[in-house]
């Protein structure tokens, strides 16, 4: 072991390495026998491609560059493809990012066009299709935008053409719906054909507030008719709906407090199939997200747990549920059943997410896709702690602490090592306890990350989450800086060398911070919110454009709370350096609101020391693997000069003063 001080660790993680293994395995399914996902490439532009296993087990990307395999619905997007297999060969149908027309593509052939191009707005998007193939149709959720500004937008279930006719005739695509509400989700039919359901909500609700379940009668002529509310209200809130194969309509609730499975009893009441204080569901940031799926035998695979998540087999008459074996302890919101086989995507403190097949008949569990490598001896890797810590009033706060680590290397023994709070996005949102490149990039130079699940994370029950109402700007920050102080007070982290990073929600929150504690020497502002009186009047998108509504207040009602909790508003009150780094192509935190706040910056003449680094062609999110690593680096670069650091190899960030 030798010895050196904290943050000048030799380490094999690079910020190109990170980068490379930046993103998973996503939106699983099964195309007859055979399991297909969507997958990163960082390298390729940041695209998504499709990816197929075949029955001996070979996999290939089966749309090559440029093709990009993500929808832009609500800007998160959600399922962008669909699947069935036909004696010649599967067929497919995807949601390309460039142009967000639906594609046609089948093995041989290049992808076919089957909906219009639209001028107007953001145009036509596409997501959550299900192949009818029965009709020739794909079924899916319509985004069409009737004019220039974000809000400028009409959502409905639509039926489109197999054959391609949609491609230059709009009037060739089916409106299913009336569109009397903002916000849908994808129809799903019974095993009868004869009814479809689905799920809807409006403006000011975000869908972990409130939906309703919808059902409708599916007539002889492919169209919907008597849709009636069935489940959900304003304060329920219902995040996947799917049929079981007897044609019983099973449902994810959280009407007890707790995201909870139902059934649809059949005098239209609410029967709890399996009651626990645990969540089997989660916040619906994407359309298509599944935490549940039915198995033709009646049991039904779930995603569950507290704070993370299993796949567990959940015997729906009985109300046993036994976990699937292995090292996995978190898996994503995407599970697929066919027969008795189950997939989904799971991770865990020591391995990135990969794809998981589970047999439900020998409960064997397997990985089939995007296995884990480790590109590094493991012996790097961070090793964290769940945590919870006690923050004002006594509440409760959630947390993984991931101390300094290297393999070879010590500091020495009366230096405390600095460590940086991560706050995730959302806010209504979790950071999972997964392996994380990023996060060893900095554990494995000798700085500590903390992730807090502040008071407004999902994983903790409705209590938990609404902690946040009215209340953003304040619970977050002060769950941050009651973790930040707490690993101080214990001797954890050193009480002078304490930052604080996060990007969209989490932007706010470490801007927020900085404004108003003086807990923290520096931070990381990425592709923040920073102007909550800009962002409510029309410089976010639709999906997001009232949710501000009840994380602050009704703006009509308390206009004064927007400006007085704003970082925008307060940058005089900012003293510690920060970096800032913001996409150009933002449509959810425009770069706008970053220009704002460095012009105060200016006005207010504070000679803080900062860096703004923009990066084009980039969103909300980064995704090419370049920006990837020059973000990392300048956020190395910002801790070792305000830590008084020295890491090796890593270019120094110009601060302006």
């Amino acid at each position: 072991m030798q010895t050196l001080p904290y943050g000048s660790w030799p380490s094999p993680i690079d910020a190109t390495l990170a980068a490379a293994h930046d993103g998973h395995p996503e939106f699983a399914g099964f195309v007859g026998a055979e399991v297909w996902w969507t997958e990163p490439r960082p390298t390729e532009g940041g695209r998504r491609t499709l990816v197929r296993r075949t029955e001996d087990g070979r996999q290939e990307s089966v749309l090559p560059a440029p093709w990009n395999v993500r929808s832009r619905v609500i800007e998160y997007g959600g399922l962008p493809w669909a699947g069935v297999m036909r004696a010649e060969g599967p067929l497919i149908v995807f949601v390309d990012f460039s142009d967000q027309r639906l594609y046609r593509w089948e093995p041989g052939a290049e992808p076919i066009p089957l909906t219009p191009v639209s001028h107007v707005g953001g145009g036509l998007r596409w997501v959550d299709p299900q192949i009818r193939g029965e009709r020739d149709e794909v079924w899916c959720v319509l985004e069409e935008f009737t004019g220039d500004g974000p809000s400028d937008v009409r959502r409905v279930l639509a039926a489109v053409p197999l054959d391609g006719s949609a491609a230059r005739d709009r009037d060739a695509v089916r409106e299913l719906s009336d569109g009397r509400h903002r916000f849908v989700t994808g129809p799903r039919i019974s095993p009868d054909g004869r009814q479809a359901a689905w799920l809807a909500w409006d403006h000011p609700r975000m869908p972990w507030d409130g939906t309703e379940v919808i059902l409708a009668d599916v007539n002889e002529g492919g169209t919907l008719s008597g849709p009636c509310t069935v489940a959900g209200g304003p304060e329920e809130s219902v995040v996947q709906a799917e049929w079981a194969p007897d044609g019983t309509l099973l449902y994810v609730s959280d009407r007890t407090g707790w995201w909870n499975l139902h059934r649809l009893g059949a005098d239209g009441e609410s029967v709890a199939v399996c009651p626990r204080e645990e969540e089997f569901g989660g916040s619906l940031w994407r359309v298509g997200n599944r935490w549940f799926a039915p198995l033709d035998s009646g049991l039904i695979a779930v995603v569950h747990g507290l704070g993370s998540t299993a796949l567990g087999i959940l015997d729906p008459e009985t109300g046993e549920l036994v976990d699937a074996a292995g090292p996995w302890t978190e898996f994503a919101p995407t599970l697929a059943a066919q027969g008795t086989r189950i997939v989904g995507v799971g991770a865990s403190p020591r391995s990135a997410y990969e794809v998981v097949e589970l047999d439900a008949r020998t409960g064997r569990a397997r990985v089939v896709g995007a296995a884990h490598d480790d590109p590094v001896d493991p012996a790097h890797y961070p090793e964290p702690q769940i945590r919870s810590f006690t923050g004002p009033a006594g509440r409760e706060i959630h947390a993984h602490v991931y101390p300094p680590h290297h393999p070879g290397h010590v500091a020495p023994g009366d230096e405390l090592p600095p460590y940086v709070v991560w706050v995730h996005g959302g806010p209504t949102g979790r950071s999972p306890l997964v392996l994380d490149l990023e996060i060893a990039y900095f554990t494995s130079r000798g700085i500590g990350v903390a992730e807090v699940n502040y008071g407004g994370s999902t994983g903790y029950g409705r209590e938990y989450r609404n902690r946040l109402r009215e209340q953003w700007g304040v619970v977050d920050v002060e769950d941050c800086a009651a973790v930040a102080l707490a690993l101080a007070a214990e001797g954890t982290a050193d009480r002078r060398r304490l930052a604080i990073r996060g990007g969209s929600a989490g932007g706010w929150t470490t801007a927020a911070s900085l404004a108003v504690t003086d807990v923290y020497a520096c931070g990381t502002i990425i592709y923040p919110i920073l102007d909550l009186t800009g962002w409510a009047s029309g410089e976010t998108h639709d999906f997001e454009s009232q949710y501000l509504e009840s994380l602050v207040g009704p703006i009509a009602e308390v206009p004064g709370r927007y400006a007085e909790r704003s970082p925008s508003e307060h940058a005089d009150r900012i003293t510690a350096p920060f970096l800032l780094l913001q996409g150009l192509d933002d449509a959810i935190c425009p770069p706008v609101q970053c220009e704002r706040f460095l012009a105060r910056l200016a006005e207010e003449g504070r000679r803080v020391p900062h860096a703004y680094i923009a990066f084009e062609g980039e969103g909300h999110g980064f995704r090419r693997a370049e920006t990837m690593v020059r973000a990392l680096e300048a956020e190395l670069s910002l801790y070792a000069q305000v830590f008084g650091m020295n890491p090796p190899d890593v270019p120094t960030l110009e601060l302006t003063k």
